[in-house]
């Protein structure tokens, strides 16, 4: 083991240290929220649940379904399926609670499996610091340490020591309908060696190409494991999947289960195995016992008998899980592609080892999350956007330090062209809203599709003749008019209520003009605009959310609005231009956006996205606007 490699594995070890010590204090303070009376303000945090129902699952885990107890909703959160939480009770800030994960939710319910029954009778539900996780990522990079021959050489080129090889493109018979550069991409990632990267800007097709990949590797013979870093992205790539080739495994916790999916999730397949009916009857009866053991009887053999019925009742579950672990894994092992977040389940999985993996929005891992998928194959196939949003990371000092930066990004800096292909006809965007992103971010080399190209919301709503006069984009400049942002009540987050009225004004004009809510998007950086504009702002399936709820996302229409607006020009995260990017990049057919040309143009990015507007006569001073919105 050379230094460098010691080097660099203890430099991610103490980022990860980092990270935990700050989602742990990060826990604590949202504590202290809740003496305040505003626990739920952060969004990791849900307070007052009941139980509303609940059922056995898998490997005899409870699923419990809880509700608020005095609304039918629930408050906006960033609570996401398979994120670890804590179930504690909601009058005892002292409980030590039960570690559990999300497994499903919707407005009014939200459902977590839990190991053990919760007592309380009132829960509070906190987003946990991920320990396990953690200790899975330090355990792979101890194994990746020592790797030797291809997986060494795998490891030796993930650190920029070696550099990625590839043979000659193999000739495919395609199976769906793919563009040159998609073609393209597939046949280099395929030829790779050690680790190939596929760059999918906006639209351009990434879970697409790499659906045809997989299937592809399939079609040579090889199992595939793919990977992602949220359950959403994991479910996305699917979709694509289950369409075109039967043997494909979810395992883990599906975000969203459309009816076709369901099929292909681990869950539902051990249900429909003919062995899963012996197992529920083997924990009802495991049930029956102990509630037996449990019953207080005036027998001198009391204790002798709840003995008795307590190792029955634990010969019985050693047996249930016994069969159920072989169900699963004949499940698994009649797979060609295994579908799983990078949290991966080395339970579950054992020593596996496939021909591929391949990491979809890999540039929303860390690099420790990669290490552990990496073990698992001598070809890794990352594919993602660097130029749209970097990995979450809690630890401000962490991430100052490098730790924000993903794994594709690094090695894209380090080995260029050479280890990347990128796709450029993009399918969401008309070429107006597409061309700036395109020349701050992609070189240019973006193509819109004959598709896309020219379509506006006059496709879409009745009053096609007044649609067709909007304009695709506008910016509209709050420079000089006072609508300052301001910090939230009791908060750190900003919002700016001028801003918001505007925006209800936007949001009325196209719901007036025909558009359906759903297919509208308001988007805002800061929680607290979010807040603001939710509140004021209540249109059933209209969605409102910061940048990052809509990575990866699209909508007709998009309404935008920046919030920062004070005479210093201070600009915040706004500074990093890759969250502007994924927000001009949502829209398919409409863009509005509202902003303080005095602040934003202390940044060169923003000035020339403001000279962008004016060259496309989009530019608009809101001292236009006349009655109560001024």
């Amino acid at each position: 083991m050379s230094y460098a490699h010691d080097a660099y594995f203890a430099q991610l070890q103490r980022w990860l240290a980092m990270e935990g010590e700050a989602e742990r204090q990060r826990m604590a303070d949202r504590r202290k929220l809740q003496r305040s009376g505003d626990a739920e303000r952060t969004g990791e945090t849900i307070v007052n649940l009941q139980l509303a129902d609940h059922r056995t699952g898998l490997a005899g885990r409870y699923l419990l379904d809880l509700v608020k107890a005095n609304s039918a909703r629930l408050p906006m959160n960033r609570l996401k399926v398979g994120s670890p939480v804590v179930l504690t009770d909601n009058g005892d800030p002292n409980d030590d609670g039960v570690s559990g994960v999300i497994s499903r939710r919707t407005s009014t319910v939200i459902q977590i499996a839990v190991d053990r029954w919760p007592e309380p009778e009132r829960f509070r539900l906190d987003l946990s610091p991920d320990e396990s996780t953690r200790r899975r990522q330090l355990s792979a990079m101890a194994s990746a340490r020592n790797l030797t021959g291809a997986q060494g050489r795998l490891r030796d080129c993930l650190l920029g020591e070696q550099t990625p090889r590839f043979d000659n493109p193999p000739k495919i018979e395609f199976a769906s309908e793919l563009n040159p550069p998609q073609q393209a991409a597939v046949r280099f990632a395929l030829s790779a060696r050690d680790v190939a990267i596929i760059h999918g800007p906006p639209g351009t097709g990434k879970t697409t190409t790499l659906s045809e990949i997989i299937f592809q590797a399939v079609q040579m013979g090889q199992r595939v494991l793919a990977c992602a870093p949220s359950n959403t992205a994991v479910d996305n790539l699917l979709e694509r999947l289950v369409a075109r080739m039967p043997s494909v495994l979810r395992v883990g916790h599906p975000a969203r289960v459309f009816e076709a999916l369901r099929g292909h999730t681990l869950d539902e397949l051990v249900e429909a195995d003919r062995m899963s009916q012996v197992v529920r009857e083997m924990w009802r009866d495991i049930d029956k016992l102990t509630q037996s053991a449990s019953k207080p009887t005036r027998s001198r053999s009391d204790n002798r008998v709840r003995g008795e019925l307590q190792a029955e009742a634990g010969r019985l579950r050693q047996q249930a899980r016994a069969l159920e672990r072989s169900t699963i894994q004949s499940i698994i092992n009649s797979a060609d592609v295994i579908c799983t977040t990078t949290t991966i389940d080395d339970d579950l999985l054992g020593d596996r080892h496939f021909d591929l993996v391949v990491i979809d929005e890999a540039c929303q891992c860390t690099e420790p999350t990669v290490w552990q998928a990496m073990l698992r194959a001598d070809r890794l196939i990352l594919a993602g956007d660097h130029c749209q949003l970097p990995p979450t990371v809690v630890s401000t000092e962490a991430a100052r330090e490098g730790f924000s930066r993903s794994l594709m990004e690094r090695l894209i800096e380090q080995f260029g062209q050479q280890v990347y292909q990128r796709l450029v006809v993009q399918y969401r965007m008309h070429e107006t809203i597409m061309a700036f992103s395109s020349d701050q971010f992609y070189d240019g080399e973006l193509v819109a599709d004959a598709s896309v190209k020219a379509h506006t919301l006059a496709d879409l709503v009745p009053h096609k003749e007044l649609a067709s006069q909007l304009p695709i984009i506008e910016f509209w400049d709050t420079a000089g008019a006072e609508w300052h942002e301001e910090l939230e009540r009791d908060g750190q987050s900003k919002c700016n209520p001028r801003e918001a009225s505007w925006v209800i004004h936007q949001v009325g004009q196209l719901l007036d003009l025909g558009l359906a809510p759903s297919q509208i998007a308001v988007i805002a950086p800061y929680a607290a605009q979010v807040r603001l504009l939710r509140n004021r702002l209540q249109v059933d399936e209209l969605e409102i959310d910061t940048v990052d709820g809509f990575q990866g996302r699209e909508k007709e229409a998009v309404v935008l609005c920046f919030v920062r607006s004070n005479t210093i020009g201070e600009l915040g995260f706004l500074s990093d231009t890759r969250r502007t990017n994924v927000a001009l990049t949502r829209a398919k057919r409409l863009l509005r956006v509202v902003g303080d040309s005095a602040t934003l143009a202390h940044h060169p990015f923003y000035r020339e996205l403001i000279e962008y507007f004016e060259l496309h006569d989009a530019y608009h001073s809101v001292w236009e606007l006349s009655g109560e919105l001024m």
